[in-house]
């Protein structure tokens, strides 16, 4: 373990000599004020163990060496405080909070300013913008939308239009799993509801088609009890329900029921960030490309939580996705906003517990609608929402 101690006019050139003699993987000891700047004690191979069995010694060293001012002299520093790194050295984390409050200080103030400027000079888009964040649109699909509609005579008209070119971005699959069949399975969080929606389809095509034609596997091996609920339903609505270990496992069980029009494949509900999440959709992708993936979105989280959960499944090489729990929502702007952004088509939303009446195929004139009517239902205020935050930065940028 290498110990020095280097003296420097104040904090910053200080440790600039640190790293350019010892690297970025040197350890601060300590650090003091002294007559003319600021003293340093650093290690490189830090040994903690090795620094305690030192420290009697570096006692009686410290009261005979040099003056602060020999920057170049090796020595050993007197009780030296053991285990202080780069990022918890005081005068740094001093500096980068202060840094951090006037970064955040001119933002907003940059931000109110820009928002007054698009205000005053365009106010129909300013009131889209105000809407479309009280909707809980993400900032940039609003920004888009707002530079493609036309100037209108009035803000309700040019709202209208802002709405229209929304529903035009989100894309529906026309009630294709009910009307032609297939192998689908569905994917996502724990809670979602999948287990529910597989129900609902089932039963749905069975009330359509026979129940004769349906059957449902569960892939969920994780979880004790898993496949109990999804046996459950499969006794009230009369059609078998098969289990599938792994990727072999669930191409035999497919290939079995190669006869049936309608075959729905439970999986286990899995965290964005689960590691286990691999192996799962592995053990789908294993099975063949006849196996069409939806991904299960819960509507009533975080839009910036839909966003992860999204690019987690990505992978699974999606078909399309299903909103759930709109029945809890306040907010629909997230989810739209995530769908739009990965071009990922709805499929089905569920609005209750009900199988299988609260399922319907998804509609994008319909889902935006509930959008505007939850934001009315919510009477956000314009002070409420602060849309200068969110907007504010993009509207700079256009000024």
């Amino acid at each position: 373990m290498k110990i020095k101690r280097y003296f420097a006019p104040d904090m910053r050139q200080a440790i600039r000599n640190v790293r350019e003699e010892q690297g970025p993987d040197a350890v601060i000891l300590s650090n003091r004020r002294v007559n003319g700047g600021i003293e340093i004690i650093a290690a490189l191979d830090y040994d903690e163990s090795l620094l305690g069995q030192m420290s009697g010694a570096a006692s009686g060293a410290e009261r005979q060496a040099p003056q602060a001012s020999d920057a170049t002299h090796n020595d050993v520093a007197s009780a030296p405080r053991s285990g202080i790194e780069w990022s918890q050295d005081p005068t740094l984390i001093d500096m980068r909070q202060e840094i951090k409050t006037l970064r955040g200080i001119l933002e907003n103030q940059l931000s109110h300013l820009a928002w007054g400027d698009l205000a005053r000079r365009n106010p129909q888009q300013a009131g889209i913008l105000q809407r479309f964040s009280q909707m809980g649109v993400s900032a940039d699909l609003a920004q888009q939308i707002v530079a493609e509609i036309h100037q209108a005579d009035d803000l309700e008209h040019a709202w209208r239009q802002a709405l229209a070119v929304l529903a035009h971005q989100v894309r529906t699959t026309d009630d294709d799993v009910l009307t032609r069949g297939g192998v689908i399975s569905l994917v996502g969080p724990t809670g979602v509801g999948k287990t529910t929606m597989i129900a609902k389809l089932a039963a749905r095509y069975a009330l359509r088609h026979g129940k004769r034609h349906v059957a449902l596997v569960s892939t969920d091996s994780f979880r004790i009890g898993a496949h109990e609920q999804l046996h459950t339903f499969g006794q009230l609505l009369g059609v078998p329900v098969y289990s599938a270990a792994d990727r072999n496992s669930l191409s035999a069980v497919l290939t079995d029921l190669s006869d049936k029009q309608l075959v729905l494949i439970d999986t286990a509900g899995m965290s964005q960030r689960d590691l286990r999440l691999s192996e799962q959709i592995a053990t789908l992708e294993g099975a063949g490309d006849r196996i069409q993936t939806y991904l299960v979105l819960s509507s009533n989280i975080h839009s910036a939580t839909v966003h992860e959960v999204v690019q987690a499944f990505r992978c699974a090489r999606l078909h399309g996705c299903m909103l759930t729990k709109l029945d809890e929502t306040a907010s629909l702007g997230g989810p739209l906003s995530a769908v739009v952004r990965y071009q990922l088509p709805i499929a089905y939303v569920g609005d209750g517990q009900r199988v299988p009446e609260d399922m319907h195929p998804a509609r994008a004139h319909s889902l935006v609608s509930r959008a505007v009517a939850l934001m009315q239902q919510a009477e956000l205020s314009a002070g409420a929402s602060s849309p200068e935050y969110s907007y504010g930065n993009m509207a700079n940028a256009n000024v």
